[in-house]
């Protein structure tokens, strides 16, 4: 649907300078997602450390040409542009979005909870999609600024439209409801999450009805909400497992290995269903689901046929190594336009100079006819770049000649066909993008073109990344610019992928220990500025071809490298300056600061990018002292250097635990390291980071073992009752440490901690599993991650984090993951 920017102009009240008229259909809030430039407005959203107005320039360059910007901004200098001047941009996107979705008389779902939103949202789109066509969210876009990019992709194909809302604290979801106009309501639960943004339950149950005060219909657990609630003109349909009274009352629940079975009292006649699940939540959301459908009026024998069909909602893209250096990207969350184009963007972001490819199956019940679906994709194909398309399905098949122009294209009628006709040598140095709708069942396509590796593997979910760069961030004064560490292979979780996000997430710059290091990241397309820290001789030509900027610690490096760039002809060259105020491992004593100052000046080699000094204990509180004599000797050291060579350079010091117990020290860049990761080295738990990396196995075999036995090498595991013990596959070549043997370390299985039994081996671990119900081969267990911290592996190996997860082995499959 298409509006022009004067009629937008009106919709809003903005003051104007508008160019010439034109028709836009997208709207645009990030720099790096332009696809269709002439179609798109931009809005110049105002965030806590960004401001969108510094990015107009940017995507002026690149082909937009119309903005809503706050009042006052200076567009002079984009004579070509439409500019829409309003008083908050934010509430400015709101108001178009509310626009937009006022002039739709279809039914909308509004969902809202503290856990579930998303899964119900995808399970009610399995459910009801082959009788409505169904717009809805993309993944989980319920925040402030996702709700109205969702409401926005409303047209009139659409008979449906199924919305999260997520809220955070008070006075937030009044606006969310005026965008999604829900007719619809349905509360998954109330939980924990976001507890900090209300004073009380109380408060948060309030501020989470503000969603449903139109609603014909509320579907919600009878047992979490109070009794006086308050919906004058809304239907309340209730679900319980206490309360007979409700109008769903679960009667008697029985779980099996794979399924739960209900019986149901609904309208005083007693039903069975049957779910494909047995944890609660998925059951929960499951009856959530089956309300719903009873609500819109379908029957109970229709509902519960449709119930069995559920699938597990992947609400993750992963990102896995495969075949000839290729790295796959599955995304089996769904298949429409909508999660196409995140899928895309995301593919962009990873691939770098890669050759992109897309593996794609007939998109279904789309709404729209297929000669326009199969246009809209071939624009989005076309617009990214995309090199090589693989369509496998019959409608994709029938469309290609007419609209996909890609360099490399070829067709299948089934995901059969193509795996019959295809071999592995086609795909080589290339990342690519597996999207099919479930029918098709790619994942056979995904365990094909996977690198065949053992079944432990450490995955790095790398929106756990982005979260606790953000965390961080917090923290930090608005301008404080932010280097961060992926050396040691990003602390063991695989530096391209890592840095990659970074440079999606506009950190400024990244340090790594060694120029090869660097050169990988940039032939994987890396563009950021990067640090090198143990620079050496060898190293000097893949400094300068590879455009690095090595750290010079000494007088001798110092001139080792003034040498070489004589010899090569080049002058101011970026270099970083370590001082020593303590550490006393690499860097320049203050003795030697006038020297190596004047001798920058005098040699035009070289130029400072930056100062930095490196904390010996800020994460301790008994050496807060000391910090401040460090920081004391770095002020004066700098201000040496800056009165020496007579211009100023970003100086920097403090690290993870320094950003946030020394906030007085961020100067003009922090060096963030093992927080990103998940772990908070100041141990003050006030930070919500979210652990990056878990490393899970499996295990191979379940052994009854008679009392008085002995388990693994030397004899070392000894039981005095008859046990059960499970082998699993992982040892300390993996990087499983010896010193976890012998009852000293635990495994975390089916819910329990298991304690480590015997020696352990070199590929393989014994654990005690006697106490521990339902254990089989096969089962996946955690050996480090959400149920079980890496600090508390560290403490029990006597070590810190930083050893334990530069210590997996590389042999160990790493799996990415983005939410």
């Amino acid at each position: 649907m298409f509006y022009s920017i004067k009629h937008i102009a009106s919709i809003l009240r903005a003051d104007t300078k508008i160019i010439s008229d034109v028709e836009l259909e997208y709207l645009l809030i990030d720099s790096r997602k332009i696809i269709f430039p002439s179609a798109s407005l931009f809005f110049a959203l105002h965030g806590p450390r960004r401001d969108g107005h510094q990015f107009i320039p940017e995507v002026y360059e690149r082909g937009i040409l119309n903005f809503v910007v706050k009042k006052g901004f200076d567009s002079s200098s984009f004579n070509a542009a439409n500019f829409l001047f309003v008083e908050d941009v934010l509430q400015a996107m709101q108001a178009l979005a509310a626009f937009h979705r006022k002039q739709f008389s279809i039914p909308v779902i509004g969902i809202t909870g503290s856990n579930g939103k998303t899964i119900v949202k995808e399970w009610l789109f399995q459910l009801l999609q082959k009788d409505q066509n169904i717009v809805r969210s993309p993944r989980s876009y319920n925040s402030q600024v996702g709700v109205p990019l969702s409401v926005w992709q409303m047209d009139q194909q659409n008979t449906l439209g199924i919305f999260e809302a997520g809220i955070s604290t008070m006075h937030e979801m009044r606006s969310l409801e005026q965008i999604i106009q829900p007719t619809i309501g349905v509360l998954t639960n109330i939980g924990e999450a976001h507890n900090e943004g209300f004073s009380n339950a109380a408060e948060k149950i309030k501020e989470k009805l503000e969603l449903f005060q139109h609603c014909k219909q509320l579907i919600y657990p009878e047992d979490i909400l109070p009794n006086d609630i308050h919906l004058p003109k809304t239907k309340l349909f209730s679900w319980s497992r206490k309360n007979k009274k409700a109008t769903v009352f679960i009667e008697l629940e029985t779980k099996a290995s794979s399924a739960t079975s209900l019986i149901l009292v609904y309208q005083n006649k007693s039903y069975q269903i049957v779910v494909p699940f047995v944890d609660t939540a998925s059951v929960d959301n499951a009856i959530t689901c089956y309300c719903v459908l009873l609500g819109l009026g379908y029957s109970n024998e229709n509902v519960s046929k449709r119930l069995l069909l559920l699938t597990p909602v992947e609400m993750r893209l992963q990102l896995k190594k495969g075949i000839n250096n290729c790295s796959i990207l599955n995304d089996s969350y769904s298949n429409d336009i909508s999660s196409l184009t995140i899928a895309l963007d995301y593919l962009k972001q990873q691939s770098g100079k890669n050759t992109a490819t897309v593996i794609l199956s007939d998109i279904l019940q789309s709404g729209l006819a297929e000669d326009e679906l199969y246009k809209r994709i071939a624009i989005q194909l076309q617009e990214r770049g995309i090199h090589k398309l693989i369509g496998i399905g019959e409608n994709i098949s029938k469309q290609h000649l007419a609209f996909i122009k890609t360099p490399e294209t070829s067709f299948f009628s089934s995901t059969e066909q193509f795996l019959e006709h295809s071999n592995l040598h086609q795909f080589r140095d290339e990342f690519i993008l597996l999207k099919g709708a479930r029918v098709f069942a790619f994942e056979r396509i995904s365990k094909w073109l996977e690198q065949k590796v053992h079944q432990t593997v450490l995955e790095i979910n790398l929106s756990a990344i982005a979260h606790n760069l953000k965390e961080y961030q917090k923290h930090l004064l608005p301008n404080t610019k932010v280097m961060a560490m992926v050396k040691a292979y990003s602390y063991g979780s695989g530096t391209a992928e890592v840095a990659r996000v970074l440079q999606f997430c506009k950190v400024d710059y990244l340090a790594v220990a060694y120029a090869d290091e660097g050169v990988e990241l940039r032939k994987a397309g890396i563009s950021l500025p990067i640090m090198v820290m143990n620079a050496d001789e060898a190293g000097f030509d893949s400094l300068v071809e590879y455009d690095l900027e090595p750290e010079i610690y000494s007088l001798s490096i110092f001139h080792s490298f003034h040498q070489y760039l004589q010899e090569q002809g080049v002058k101011e060259f970026p270099v970083h300056i370590k001082l020593n105020t303590g550490m006393n491992r690499l860097g320049f004593d203050a003795n030697e600061i006038n020297e190596l100052s004047l001798q920058l000046k005098q040699q035009h080699t070289m130029v400072v990018k930056s100062v930095f000094s490196h904390l010996v204990s800020s994460e301790n509180a008994a050496h807060d002292s000391f910090t401040k004599q460090q920081s004391n000797l770095f002020e004066e050291a700098c201000a040496i250097i800056e009165i020496n060579i007579g211009y100023s350079f970003i100086k920097h010091i403090a690290n993870s635990a320094g950003i946030f117990r020394h906030p007085n020290l961020q100067f003009d860049m922090v060096r963030l390291g093992i927080g990103l990761y998940g772990v908070d080295s100041a141990d003050e738990h006030l930070l919500n980071l979210e652990p990056v990396a878990t490393l899970r196995s499996t295990i191979a075999q379940i052994r009854k073992v008679k009392a008085g036995e002995s388990i693994g090498y030397n004899r070392k595991g000894k039981v005095d009752r008859a046990s059960l013990i499970a082998v699993v596959r992982i040892g300390y070549a993996d990087g499983f440490s010896r010193r976890l043997g012998n009852g000293i370390g635990s495994i975390y299985v089916n819910g329990q901690l298991a304690k480590v039994i015997g020696n352990v081996c070199m590929d393989m671990v014994m654990i005690d599993v006697t106490d521990i119900q339902n254990v089989k081969e096969g089962d996946v267990v955690e050996i480090f991650g959400k149920h079980l911290p890496i600090q508390k592996i560290a403490e029990c190996c006597d070590t810190i984090a930083y050893e334990v997860m530069t210590g997996v082995s590389q042999r160990v499959k790493r799996i990415y993951v983005e939410e």
